[in-house]
């Protein structure tokens, strides 16, 4: 497995660009191969679902191919995802999702009990859009609702290694060419560094800021009406389950 390569403080993109080209294609691109990868639901993210009351109606944005969808049958859980082969493929399964963009969610503010951000806010590529992010998130959460964030942490304790200095890194994810659908135009080919003939492998480059103990806590606690109900490290994660409290 290639070495995470630190960002670039000099790339010529801004941050929607960096996301479009490091986040958006690679998922499209890389889609039908990430989702065979993601079938088990973490055990934190099944427990705050399981402990839900009956009848609770929640949004799972960023929800990839819909493997916390189904957990209960006696909640409600639509999703949501800014990659459409993802969600079509969540679609396939029976479940309720639509594509859109976390930062511009098209739900009714205070519609629901729940929701779930489950590795996402790290692929937003300044401070202001992870902000922002999650402010959305919180937006449609009922008061007194709850939303569990995870996050990539710096402090891993698998076998990837980065250095505290560079936050922000491109990850490398793996796959064969023949595994991958051929892009319509040269330049609808998402970051890769690497060519590939037919079975070769091919490297695409994801972005992620990793957080550093703490830096998701005080994230939102500068976000208004926020509490603090848990906060905790799992799978080389930092997670927070966060309630929206009343305005008034």
């Amino acid at each position: 497995m290639p070495d995470p390569i630190p960002v670039d403080s000099q790339l010529a993109l801004d941050a929607e660009e960096k996301e479009e080209r490091y986040v958006h294609q690679v998922y499209e691109a890389i889609a039908g191969h990430f989702s065979q990868t993601r079938y088990k639901p973490w055990p934190v993210v099944e427990q705050f679902v399981q402990a839900l009351p009956k009848g609770a109606v929640g949004v799972d944005v960023g929800c990839g191919n819909g493997k916390y969808l189904g957990l209960r049958p006696d909640i409600y859980t639509i999703g949501s995802d800014r990659c459409a082969s993802l969600v079509a493929i969540a679609g396939e399964r029976g479940h309720e999702v639509m594509c859109c963009d976390n930062l511009s969610l098209p739900y009714a503010s205070e519609r629901f009990d729940f929701a779930l951000s489950i590795a996402v806010i790290h692929h937003f590529t300044s401070p202001e859009r992870r902000a922002a992010a999650i402010e959305e998130l919180l937006r449609v959460l009922k008061p007194g609702g709850q939303l569990l964030i995870f996050v990539w942490a710096m402090e891993q304790q698998g076998r990837r290694k980065f250095d505290p200095a560079h936050p922000d890194v491109f990850v490398p994810w793996v796959t064969r060419a023949n595994q991958l659908p051929k892009p319509q135009r040269e330049e609808d080919a998402p970051a890769t560094t690497e060519a590939a003939g037919e079975g070769e492998e091919r490297v695409y480059q994801r972005y992620y800021h990793l957080f550093v103990q703490g830096e998701l806590d005080a994230l939102v606690e500068s976000l208004p009406h926020t509490r603090i109900v848990q906060s905790g490290y799992d799978r080389d994660n930092w997670y927070l389950v966060v309630a929206k409290e009343d305005a008034a």
